[in-house]
């Protein structure tokens, strides 16, 4: 009878979650759709689902995972059973949990699942164990943040032993988000046992997915994988400033004895597995524990791309929300401190936040001196009387500092070979310190910001004397740990940090939007254009807040007097659209100069431009809805969202041609909720009422001058 009861509740939660599904989209409203795990005994599974997906689990011989479903699209992405995870111990291949016997891998049916068996040299399942979702970073929020806190989910706990290792103990980490698609995948290993093990390589997950398309001959390079999951891992990295391009972990692999596919030489890319390629080369003694990455599983139910990249925001927001905050920050160049304290100053005079010592200034972060570090005290504590924050600029990887240092190229057995040609190893005496400077510079002066440039590149190091790894093998994981574990320390004293490398899911919370920095020496006309293009393409994967620009006050890599708005006073117009530009996608730049203003009229028009971005402040850090993008040829611009409140949406556009423009044109509302009627309003002044069509659309008026800009909220119409 109790069993019955639970398989019953078991039914009520998962039909409540379709019918929620069918009901409400998620991007909309993530609210209805709460985690679960629960246990069927009349099925021997293991469900954790949140409406959204489903990942389902057979207790048989040994725990295996059976079911992978998109709840929205019906999909199942699991063809055939995978270990749980795959680890390399002592140079011999282990599966953790996972069943064998399954001879057809095209499909996979719950008939066949109990006569399946267990590996004979596999981890064995031991026990479950489930806790809510606790923050893994803690985040202290010291600026303004778009996050939504907290985040809620559950945290299941699958534990693994075998007989060889006893005392050795292999965890397998789930956690599952309330209101989003989204699954955290991560091992934890723990040696409780009087011998040291040595880890070549740790899988921490491995899927047997179904393919994306049928090609009788063709290699994996040249097949498409599955898109019906995105996937991200903490272990990304290169500088490319876009995950895709900085991943390390990701593998489409084929699967030789899936012998149905069409593929006539079994080549199809449908086994996924997750691993660091030169990682981790780790000896773990007795005592000592390891984490493996964190695969972040996102299901997408289209190809469509605004709402991928919607989707991925949204995993952002949930996973990351440190990544929301985003203060008002200046670039100060400076030789001395009185232009510091003028930088505070007018920051206190304009409304912005923070000032940003930038590269190039007399900040030099790894000076422990007594004197250098109550300098900079002070400077801090003078900003923070004011209200205002201070940070600062300090460089890596991409310079060299001795033989002894700097990282060794496996090839030669001397410094070189590295990212950036020469660079120091972080596990070097240099590195170490290095690390333990910036800590104590940021825990002595108080300062708020830093600017991380050329952060740990992934570069191995093969010397076998530097204190903080052995040799090749363990180089790059350590030093990830160490530059990792940096960040995680100054993200929970609330040290702001921007570094041009994927280190989102470890603490950092901001990256270049899109920069090249030649293209600041061309013309203002030029950047103007350039930089909207950059806020367009620079959006689809990351949210406003995760970003920043750049604008040169003064000289910046070349250029004349044509690329630069110094004097101030001489280039209003053009000074105030690119704070437009930039405030109006939510996008903080880098406004690299001396000062913020040299006459009143200037500090007025600074001013008001900040005044206008805090008051529309959490609509502008919101998701873009790309409009049109930038071509010199017609208007572009984008739309930020929200599906609650009055305020719906506000929309930028742009005329960059000479001639006067007035058209209609559709403006999509679907992720504004609004579904019948919107009030669009100019500039805050007149209003219409429009109505939306069937495909959530509204044909919109607009006027706008040759080389002018202008904005329209879209409201709900109120009874």
């Amino acid at each position: 009878m109790k069993n019955k009861g639970l398989f019953l509740s078991f039914l009520f939660c998962l039909l409540s979650s379709l019918e929620m599904n069918a009901q409400t989209d998620w991007l909309l409203d993530g609210a209805p759709y709460k985690s679960f795990f629960q246990y069927d005994p009349r099925t021997q599974q293991y469900t954790l689902s949140n409406g959204l997906v489903k990942r389902s689990f057979y207790k048989g011989p040994n725990m295996a995972c059976v079911g992978y479903l998109n709840l929205t699209t019906n999909q199942e992405l699991l063809r055939a059973i995978s270990p749980e995870a795959i680890l390399f111990i002592n140079g011999i291949r282990y599966a953790v949990g996972g069943l064998q016997g399954q001879s057809e891998k095209a499909y996979l049916q719950p008939e066949w699942l109990s006569s399946l068996k267990a590996g004979t040299n596999d981890f064995m399942f031991t026990k479950v164990e489930t806790e809510p979702l606790t923050p893994r970073i803690k985040t202290k929020y010291r600026f303004w943040s778009g996050a939504v806190l907290p985040y809620k989910g559950i945290h299941v706990k699958f534990s693994y032993s075998h007989p060889q290792f006893a005392g050795l103990e292999v965890v397998v980490h789930y956690e599952l988000f309330d209101g989003a698609p989204l699954i955290v995948k991560w091992i934890g290993i723990e040696n409780n046992s009087d011998n040291q093990v040595y880890l070549n390589r740790v899988e921490n997950e491995v899927l047997g997915l179904v393919e994306e398309e049928s090609a009788v001959v063709g290699k994996p390079t040249e097949m498409k994988k599955q898109h019906g999951i995105y996937l991200e891992t903490n272990y990304a990295f290169n500088n490319a400033m876009r995950y895709d391009i900085s991943d390390q972990t990701t593998h489409w692999n084929i699967d030789s004895t899936y012998t149905s596919q069409v593929n006539y030489n079994y080549e199809t890319p449908c086994l996924l597995e997750v691993y660091p390629e030169k990682a981790p080369g780790i000896t773990l003694a007795k005592g000592e524990r390891f984490e493996s990455v964190r695969t972040h599983e996102l299901l997408m139910d289209g190809y469509d791309r605004e709402r991928r990249g919607m989707a991925i925001r949204k995993m952002y927001r949930t996973v990351a929300p440190w990544t929301q905050m985003n203060p008002i920050f200046m670039h100060l160049v400076s030789s001395n401190d009185e232009q510091v304290k003028t930088a505070i100053d007018q920051c206190l005079a304009t409304g912005y936040e923070a000032v940003i010592l930038s590269f190039g200034s007399h900040l030099n972060m790894e000076d422990t001196s007594a004197a250098n570090l109550n300098r900079w005290k002070n400077l801090a504590d003078y900003a923070h009387q004011k209200g205002i924050a201070l940070g600062g600029y300090s460089l890596f990887s991409s310079r060299r500092i001795s033989d002894e240092d700097d990282v060794i190229d496996a090839k030669t057995g001397k410094p070189g070979g590295a990212f950036f040609g020469n660079a120091p190893c972080f596990g070097s005496k240099w590195g170490l310190a290095y690390r333990d400077k910036i800590k104590n510079f940021f825990k002595y002066t108080g300062f708020d910001i830093w600017e991380n440039d050329g952060p740990y590149p992934g570069d191995q190091c093969a010397s076998t004397v530097h204190p903080g790894h052995k040799n090749l093998d363990d180089s790059q994981w350590l030093q990830m740990e160490i530059q990792k574990e940096l960040y995680r320390w100054l993200n929970e004293k609330g040290v702001y940090i921007n570094a041009p490398d994927w280190y989102f899911m470890d603490g950092t919370h901001k990256i270049a939007i899109g920069y090249r920095e030649v293209n600041f020496s061309l013309s203002r006309e030029q950047q103007k254009i350039l930089n909207r293009q950059n806020i367009n393409d620079g959006t689809f994967e990351k949210t406003p807040a995760m970003g920043w620009g750049f604008v040169p006050l003064t000289r910046y890599q070349g250029g004349g007097p044509e690329a630069i708005l110094e004097p101030l006073s001489e280039h209003l117009a053009d000074y105030k659209q690119l704070m437009f530009q930039y405030y109006g996608a939510g996008v903080q730049a880098c406004y690299r100069g001396p000062r913020l203003y040299d006459t009143d009229t200037t500090r007025k028009v600074v001013a008001e431009m900040i005044a206008w971005y805090k008051k529309y402040r959490d609509l502008l850090n919101q998701d873009i809805v790309h409009l049109r993008r930038a071509d010199g040829r017609d208007w572009d611009g984008w739309m930020h969202v929200q599906s609650s409140g009055y305020t719906r949406g506000i929309v930028l556009l742009f005329n960059p041609t000479s001639t006067p423009m007035k058209k209609k044109i559709k403006i999509p509302l679907y992720y504004t909720g609004l579904q019948a009627t919107a009030i669009v309003s100019k500039e805050g002044k007149s209003s219409k009422l429009y109505s939306i069509n069937k495909n959530s659309e509204i044909e919109m008026e607009i006027e706008l001058a040759p080389l002018s800009y202008s904005w329209w909220t879209i409201q709900k119409q109120t009874k």
